[in-house]
């Protein structure tokens, strides 16, 4: 008997090599950063005005003599196919919170409390930079991670980044990119449509309502939360992203058959597949076919509506999605002007805001370590641990680092 599984020749010299590239967890990460640069190239060649156009090119849909949804292509892929990317970084975080590194509040205050000051900061350094000024009101500009490259290059780098790291960075991100899509609708959108925004929660509030009902179809929760949820937020002036990622908390989080049940079921299932009459013909009986049925169906409940999502659409994000995002906006043409530029206040601003984290500051150095010392005290006094110890790790790194550059000699300083 032979127990290999058959392979056609398409699938041993094409399917499965192509497979293999894509499993690989580094290879989203080259696909974005290839994009990015074909998008760089393009807008700095003689294609470059071919490519502005392309993307402010508009795209909607007429009825009855009136255009509705009348945006710009790179308006729809930062609000559409970004929404997904998010909706997707969503269901990953609320897995943490679930059942992972972020289970516990406590090991989520870190990534909350970074993300605030990783908001505030920039912010009022970008104020006292650009003080007096007409620039003044563009304090919001160094507020935002850009989450998507952000996790590209956390990404690019696969198995070697541990999962504990990622998930704190990603939590990071979200907070960070959040808080700055609030600043960004609150103070730079010129006109909000409540009865939309709130159109939209109150869409989210039916759909928690739903999942505490037990209603776990995902198609459900995708009409509703597109049609019901985004639509609304889209047309409301706030960022469509946040939709997205509100609808991914709703999504449930728990199976139908636990662990015990399923591997009960799955063996009872076996033994009569094993046990069935079965023919000469290559194809399977009835009963096969039914207990084969059995075994989708039983698998498909003992795996959570949450991570069914997550795991199907992950290369739909990693190999569509973010290529095209990367192509929409990594086209940063260079004009001769570039010196004059980037020693403008504004960009002075932004630059020092982002970088704060690297500047000589004491007051980090004294934070981190007293969050390092509180989060062993913790430990020692038996209470749950206050950090994961990857996380007590990056603060106890970040704390010797300051230290040593506070303790540099003035010409490495100068570097």
């Amino acid at each position: 008997m032979n127990n290999e599984v058959k392979s056609s020749p398409a699938e041993k010299w094409i399917i499965n090599p192509v497979n293999n590239f894509i499993s690989k967890s580094t290879t989203g990460g080259i696909v974005l950063f290839v994009s990015a640069i074909i998008a760089i190239v393009l807008a700095n060649s003689p294609l470059s005005d071919w490519y502005h156009h392309l993307w402010e090119h508009k795209i909607g849909f007429t009825f009855d003599g009136t255009t509705y949804l009348n945006y710009s292509l790179h308006h729809w892929v930062n609000d559409a196919l970004m929404a997904v990317f998010f909706f997707v970084v969503g269901l990953e975080l609320k897995r943490e919170i679930v059942g992972g590194e972020l289970s516990d509040p406590k090991k989520a205050l870190l990534p909350i409390v970074a993300a605030i000051g990783g908001m505030i900061f920039p912010a009022l350094i970008y104020l006292f930079i650009n003080s007096g000024t007409e620039s003044a009101h563009g304090w919001g500009i160094p507020m935002a991670t850009d989450i998507a490259f952000a996790l590209g290059v956390l990404y690019l780098l696969g198995d070697k980044v541990p999962t504990s790291l990622k998930i704190f960075l990603t939590a990071l991100a979200i907070v960070d990119d959040l808080g700055a899509v609030l600043v960004i609708a609150f103070f730079y959108t010129a006109e909000i449509n409540f009865p939309m925004l709130f159109t939209g929660i109150g869409f989210v509030a039916f759909l928690l309502l739903s999942k505490a009902f037990g209603i776990r179809n995902t198609i459900f929760y995708a009409i509703v939360g597109i049609f019901g949820v985004w639509l609304p937020f889209l047309l409301s002036g706030v960022h469509a992203t946040i939709a997205a990622v509100l609808v991914a908390f709703t999504i449930p989080a728990d199976s139908k058959v636990d662990e015990i049940l399923f591997i009960d079921k799955i063996k009872k299932y076996l033994e009569k597949f094993k046990n069935a009459d079965t023919t000469n013909a290559p194809t399977l009986t009835e009963e096969q076919l039914h207990l084969l049925e059995h075994i989708r169906i039983t698998t498909k409940d003992a795996m959570t509506p949450l991570q069914r999502l997550e795991h199907r659409m992950h290369s739909l994000v990693s190999f569509i999605i973010m290529p095209i995002f990367a192509l929409a906006n990594a086209g940063v043409t260079f004009s001769n002007d570039i010196l004059a530029e980037t020693t403008s206040n504004v960009t002075l601003g932004v630059v020092f805001g982002l970088m704060f984290t690297q500047c000589e500051d004491n007051f980090k150095g004294i934070e981190r370590n007293y969050l390092y010392q509180l989060g062993r005290q913790s430990e020692a006094d038996g209470e749950a641990p206050l950090f994961t110890d990857v996380q007590l790790q990056l603060i106890a790194d970040s704390a010797d680092a300051i230290k040593d550059y506070n303790t540099a000699s003035p010409s490495f300083k100068k570097l």
